[in-house]
């Protein structure tokens, strides 16, 4: 683990190479199989991992470059690092240092639960102990579900933001349509072409009617002999900025990793926290109460309303942070 300097806290980041081959739980295995990890806070502090949808990555507190959760996570936030130690990792299959797919070779179906057994793989070899807690979002939150399945000893509670014991079939539809766009654009040698498509359609199951409308109204332009709508323009855009710094490939595992998601929630029996969003396209807030009357131990639901839809867990820092920050302290939110 390699120590990087700062006056107000301990950090390191660690790429940990994991005993090769690595089985996964659909099948096959990854040979050199690896996970990069980063872990800041107070030396001795409780343990918390913060792991998010399937663009998120091992930076995660507010104020370091990069950071992708800074709406929950940082100095004074829901997942205080002046209070708690902070994990992050890079998803096994991702567009990080971790293990992943590469152009034209085999990758095995990624799961939930590989994801979690990374997790432990690293609490193992640091001799870290237990996690105080999970704060898992969208696909973190079904990975902070498997990981209390198989190792409910190395974790004391979960906080799970719009998140289900599985994937809600027309959030599948819509995926399954994304991932095609992505193969076929691969097949013709353009994948960047592809995942900008898939990613603008994407967009639209994230926020919400109210928020389109509201941003989006106005009228189209005329330009180079065609109509330019105002949505699209933003569909777009972020298309482009997710190719910069996402890969095709990996994009692909891990939207079908998504999919392949299931669990009985009874064998989840540490307190869980769940958050569900009204609005939510993707995670159904019917699909989180079910989740919620099922599970094996301790919970508390806690409902809200977001313009921002499936975003809420990147944008509602002042919904979310007391929370979040209330769960941790007493292992469920009342």
């Amino acid at each position: 683990m390699t120590p990087i300097p700062n006056p107000h806290r301990e950090v390191f980041e660690d790429v940990l190479e994991l005993p090769s081959p690595w089985p996964m739980h659909h099948g096959g295995a990854i040979e050199r199989a690896r996970v990069a990890y980063r872990i800041e806070g107070p030396p001795g502090a409780p343990l918390v991992a913060a792991i998010g949808g399937i663009s998120g990555h091992r930076v995660v507190c507010a104020g370091e470059p990069g950071a992708w959760w800074s709406a929950l996570v940082g100095d004074g936030q829901g997942v205080d690092r002046r209070r708690y130690r902070v994990l992050g990792i890079d998803y096994l299959g991702g567009s990080g240092d971790s293990a992943a797919p590469v152009p034209g070779a085999p990758f095995p179906s990624v799961s939930a639960y590989d994801q979690a057994a990374a997790i432990a793989a690293i609490l193992q070899h640091r001799d870290l102990g237990s996690l105080h807690a999970i704060v898992g979002a969208s696909y973190g939150g079904q990975v902070a579900l498997a990981f209390a399945a198989r190792h409910p000893e190395r974790v004391g509670r979960l906080v799970v933001v719009s998140a289900a014991d599985r994937a809600q079939p027309l959030a599948t539809a819509r995926r399954c349509v994304q991932r095609q766009i992505v193969r076929e654009a691969l097949e013709r040698g353009d994948g960047p072409a592809g995942l900008k498509l898939a990613r603008a359609l994407a967009m639209t199951t994230y926020r919400s009617a109210s928020e389109f409308a509201e941003r989006f109204g106005g009228p189209p332009t005329f330009e180079h002999g065609r109509f330019v709508f105002p949505v699209e323009r933003y569909l777009f855009a972020r298309g482009d900025d997710y190719v910069r710094r996402y890969r095709a490939e990996s994009f692909l595992a891990l939207s079908e990793s998504i999919d392949l998601f299931a669990i009985d929630p009874a064998t989840v029996r540490v307190p869980v926290t769940l958050i569900a969003v009204h609005e939510d396209q993707l995670v159904p807030i019917a699909d989180v109460r079910a989740l919620a009357a099922r599970l094996g131990g301790p919970t508390r639901l806690v409902e809200v309303n977001s313009l921002y839809g499936h975003d809420a867990f990147l944008k509602e820092s002042d919904m979310l942070n007391p929370i979040v920050a209330r769960a941790l302290s007493e292992g469920v939110a009342t």
